[in-house]
């Protein structure tokens, strides 16, 4: 499609060029030849009148120009995608369409887990992509590639439009023969015993969670690290290791593993998991879709934001 002389596709591979800032793989990115991305530099270059991008040793550097222009072309591609996505009308029974949604696999575990289930034939031809955080999901965000980002709020980006989706509460987990689980937790016992941690991504950033156990004021015995959330209860069953978890996903891990959990024996806040989405998509009868069955999905046993009841420790 050519607007005003400008083939609206040369921008996708623009954008592409100027966050990779380099032709081999924003051509591999795209799916062209490196010759024909080549070819599309030299028509934007002609376009713009401008040399957007210059090599410098061995690496591609945007003129003044390019970067005075990101942003709206990033603008313009998002505005796009969400005139090609949306209509008046959305039938979830009849829609064909992908949502890309950034959470952490806890959330994909015991709370996405569920819709894609019932979507599976209530609504076949919509397709869900989860994406796990990493140090470039709120760029991305930004840019409009995704569609929801799932998260406590400080790990949001700035600047888009956010709402709470439930509050989480937090538990203190281990094997259910663990003998500590035969009588109340006390403090002394939690942070006498060995532990699992959790830290995500390549920063290694530590959780919500684990965040606020360090702010107990006491020191753990941490003897193992782990990179995701589902790892956890793999690694308590037949250890007396305990482990801080997500009250939703201890319920789900219950159902299919021998572990116990009790509430912790000292003051942990709650966690308001939040839904972000891009500022141009804040109409798109989709995306509130989307949104109120992710809600939906975070009944817990058929109270919305409550507390399962824990499970009976057996040896």
């Amino acid at each position: 499609m050519r607007y005003k002389g400008l083939d609206m596709n040369l921008l996708f591979a623009l954008d592409v060029l100027l966050e990779v800032r380099n032709v081999s793989r924003a051509a591999e990115r795209l799916g062209l030849s490196q010759s024909a991305l080549s070819a599309a530099l030299a028509r934007l270059r002609e376009f713009f009148q401008d040399e957007l991008l210059v090599v410098e040793g061995r690496r591609m550097h945007p003129t003044p120009f390019a970067e005075q222009i990101l942003a709206p072309v990033r603008s313009c591609l998002a505005s796009t995608d969400l005139l090609l996505s949306t209509s008046r009308i959305f039938d979830p029974a009849s829609a064909n369409r992908t949502f890309r949604i950034v959470s952490s696999d806890y959330v994909v575990s015991s709370v996405l887990m569920r819709i894609a289930q019932r979507l599976a034939t209530e609504a076949p031809g919509i397709r869900l992509e989860f994406i796990l955080p990493d140090e470039v999901a709120t760029d991305r965000l930004q840019r409009g590639e995704l569609d929801l980002m799932i998260g406590p709020a400080e790990f949001l980006a700035r600047g888009q439009p956010s709402e709470e989706l439930y509050v989480e509460t937090h538990v203190i987990a281990g094997w259910r023969g663990n003998p500590l689980f035969a009588a109340p937790l006390s403090e002394d016992a939690v942070f006498e015993a060995g532990h699992i941690a959790v830290s995500l991504g390549s920063h290694r950033t530590t959780t919500f969670g684990d965040r606020h156990m360090e702010a107990v004021g006491r020191s753990r015995r941490i003897e193992a690290v782990v990179s995701s959330f589902t790892m956890v209860p793999w690694m308590l069953v037949g250890t007396q290791r305990l482990a801080l978890m997500h009250r939703r996903l201890a319920v789900m891990m219950a159902r299919h593993l021998p572990i116990a959990f009790a509430d912790p024996p000292f003051a942990i806040p709650a966690m308001h998991e939040m839904v972000q989405y891009h500022r141009t998509r804040a109409s798109d009868t989709g995306l509130r879709w989307l949104i109120e069955q992710v809600r939906g999905g975070a009944t817990v046993d058929g109270e919305p934001g409550g507390a399962a009841p824990l499970p009976a420790p057996s040896a």
